[in-house]
């Protein structure tokens, strides 16, 4: 008897393993397809702040099919072969598993997280803040090494709840469609859900990521809390300066991990002008960024592992 916990533990195996080899070429990656779709649409807003947010709806609506159509396509041709002994768990483990790893990346994050720690090593600030072009878009002229690492960890948290934990989150709930729903949507944000000439266009992505992100952007910060001792932190501290410092952010979401991940590792972390997140226990130096790496595949592993176990509650309940 095939159980569907095997099942479904083929397609995350298959997902990781993908996702340790690293990305699809350019030219297949479904987010990628989505920044074009996005900036297509872009270039017809109107120049009105109330019919941009009303445009703004509207590319949402008309894009949404564009991600949910082939999700659901494979996930159909996945179920269809899904009880075909053990030629079936292969075959739905490839399909849902090539199809889900486009939407997180584990291993990349930790890439560009080490990136910065390596160059930080060397005492090379202009290569760590060349290295954290692929992490932050804030002006990183003026960094200087603590702050460069700084951005570095809190960009490692923020993310390991976007680009890991709710597209997880999302699988487990919805399948497939679930995922590339949720990465259209967080696509938008990082496109058009900002303050400036766009700043209408964008607000309903923008809230709508919002809203998307509730759930796992606390998942994560748990995740951090429990998993501390595990990577060098402290798992009392971390729940004391997320429950204090969350809120800090603009973002109803990005403190939560932020904040768990900086009381974990006993470290300030600061956007000047913006926030301050936890306390200068210490000078933060690479090896914390070490740690806030451990912290990414701990984390990562661990919203995996409750993927699979979240997925066979969702499964039995059809």
């Amino acid at each position: 008897m095939i159980h569907r916990w095997m099942i479904e533990l083929a397609a995350l195996l298959v997902a990781q393993g993908l996702d340790l080899l690293g990305e699809p070429p350019l030219s297949l990656h479904p987010v990628v397809w989505y920044g074009k779709l996005i900036r297509g649409l872009e270039k017809r807003a109107p120049g009105q702040p109330g019919a941009q947010l009303c445009y703004g709806v509207l590319m949402l609506v008309l894009a949404a099919p564009f991600a949910l159509v082939p999700a659901w396509i494979v996930q159909r041709l996945a179920k269809r072969v899904r009880h075909r002994g053990a030629v079936g768990i292969v075959l739905y483990g490839l399909l849902i598993g090539a199809g889900l790893k486009p939407f997180f990346a584990l291993r990349m994050l930790v890439d560009a997280g080490a990136e910065v720690r390596q160059a930080l090593e060397r005492d090379d600030i202009i290569a760590a803040r060349e290295a954290l072009r692929s992490l932050v878009s804030r002006d990183r002229s003026r960094l200087d090494a603590e702050l460069a690492g700084a951005a570095a960890i809190e960009s490692l948290a923020e993310n390991l709840s976007d680009s890991v934990v709710a597209p997880l989150f999302y699988y487990a709930c919805f399948g497939l469609p679930g995922a590339a729903l949720y990465r259209l949507v967080n696509t938008f944000d990082s496109m058009i859900g900002y303050r400036g000439t766009y700043e209408y266009l964008g607000k309903a992505a923008a809230r709508l990521d919002d809203l998307l992100n509730l759930v796992p952007s606390r998942l994560t910060a748990s995740l951090i809390v429990l998993c501390a001792p595990l990577f060098g932190g402290d798992r009392r501290q971390a729940w004391r300066i997320w429950r204090r410092d969350a809120r800090n952010t603009a973002s109803p979401n990005a403190g939560h991990p932020m904040a768990a991940a900086a009381g974990a590792l006993g470290v300030r972390l600061e956007k000047v002008g913006h926030y301050v997140l936890g306390e200068k226990q210490k000078e933060l130096t690479p090896l914390h960024i070490q740690r806030a790496e451990r912290m990414v595949w701990l984390v990562g592993g661990g919203g995996l592992l409750l993927a699979l176990l979240w997925r066979q509650v969702c499964m039995r309940n059809r």
